[in-house]
């Protein structure tokens, strides 16, 4: 029996590779920087669609949607606001500088339309201040 090499282990103690920590270390910081959301949690987004609060329930004023509907008739392509037509982009752009700019707006395009008159509508609200405007594809 060789005893003394066993004592010669104990004096000796255990031996650790402080390499192998530091890799471990720098692997878990690295996985929590990259799994941290650089971007704003979806609960602090600010919506589309402003509520206020101060109203009284069930009046119909809570939410009037800004809709330009862009379809095709028999003279060609036409911008609707409301019960307004439109034939051209500078005449709707015109009459959305009169709107509010809060609430945004929507354009609703028909399917037959071409999509160059769609990005005229889209363009013709960029124009005249909107922040906002949501593209609305016709359901088929």
């Amino acid at each position: 029996m060789k005893f003394g090499r066993r004592d010669d282990r104990r004096r000796q103690g255990v031996v650790l590779s402080m390499s192998s920590m530091i890799d471990c270390t720098f692997l878990l910081l690295a996985f929590f920087l990259f799994t941290t959301a650089a971007t704003r949690p979806e609960d602090r987004l600010t919506p589309n669609l402003a509520i206020d609060r101060d109203r009284e329930r069930g009046s119909g004023s809570d939410f009037q949607p800004q809709v330009v509907e862009v379809f095709r008739s028999e003279d060609g392509p036409r911008f609707r606001l409301g019960t307004r037509l439109f034939a051209d982009k500078p005449s709707l752009a015109a009459a959305l500088r009169e709107l509010p700019r809060d609430p945004g707006l929507f354009v609703r395009v028909e399917g037959s339309v071409n999509v160059a008159f769609a990005a005229a509508a889209v363009q013709a609200a960029r124009d005249a201040g909107f922040d906002t405007v949501t593209y609305v594809p016709a359901s088929p």
